[in-house]
């Protein structure tokens, strides 16, 4: 990944830090890009001590005007190769309780957001000839989950862009791939109970939470030039909890 630039959503902690952080160690140039600017600096500090060049954007994936403003400033850093749309939020509750609000905040930013962060690069890659795509899914895109209808559709709605996406765009090298995590130890998880993190392992054949790097590894492997004959694909980091 030499003298490639990659573009990581979400960046300042869990999965996203992860995937920064492999990538960089691939050699790849990393733009770091999120709301909060003091933990995304922290992001790009951990980077440098790595040896790999950083550039810190803030984006908010809820608005369009923000995604072309960090874009726009990560161009400075050079064309984005790859881009890894991770950033997501969470608004759960039952579908006859959800408000309006909580399903449009969800599917603007994990969605919308994601998809136009993918026009903001695609010019870019189809001059180059050489481009990587990797949307963060999930396992309940795959498996549903009660009380999360707003984001199992807008993680399903990743894996429809994904596959669509790689059809338009297989013909320039450009590869459209997603991971589908399974339950990872982040902060998201961290707010569980000991009953509900038990009765998770319990349905995870390999019986423990996933952890970040797990799915960074994922993401290096699918930016990587070994992974340049496969597009559409839908790489599932679950533990075996979804077959």
């Amino acid at each position: 990944m030499t003298n490639r630039t990659a573009f990581v959503t979400g960046a300042s902690r869990g999965i996203g830090r992860a995937c920064a952080l492999e990538l960089a160690r691939s050699g790849a140039r990393v733009v770091v890009a999120a709301r909060q600017r003091e933990k995304l600096e922290e992001v790009a500090a951990e980077i440098r001590a790595l040896g790999a060049e950083a550039f810190v954007v803030e984006i908010d994936l809820a608005s369009p005007a923000s995604i072309v403003q960090a874009f726009a400033a990560a161009k400075e850093f050079g064309p984005v190769h790859i881009l890894v749309n991770n950033a997501g939020i969470t608004r759960d509750t039952l579908a006859l309780r959800m408000k309006l609000e909580d399903w449009e905040a969800v599917l603007n930013t994990n969605l919308t957001g994601a998809f136009l962060c993918i026009q903001q690069v695609l010019q870019g890659m189809m001059r180059e000839r050489w481009g990587r795509i990797i949307n963060i899914s999930s396992v309940v895109a795959e498996a549903g989950n009660a009380g999360q209808s707003n984001y199992v559709a807008s993680k399903a709605g990743l894996i429809g862009l994904t596959k669509s996406l790689a059809q338009e765009m297989a013909s320039r090298n450009i590869t459209v791939n997603a991971v589908a995590p399974g339950f990872i130890e982040t902060d998201m998880t961290a707010v569980l109970g000991e009953d509900l993190k038990t009765g998770l392992l319990g349905r995870i054949p390999l019986k423990r939470l996933g952890k970040p790097d797990d799915i960074a590894a994922a993401v290096a492997f699918l930016a990587s030039d070994g992974a340049s004959y496969i597009t559409g694909h839908v790489l599932d980091v679950n533990g075996g909890m979804y077959m």
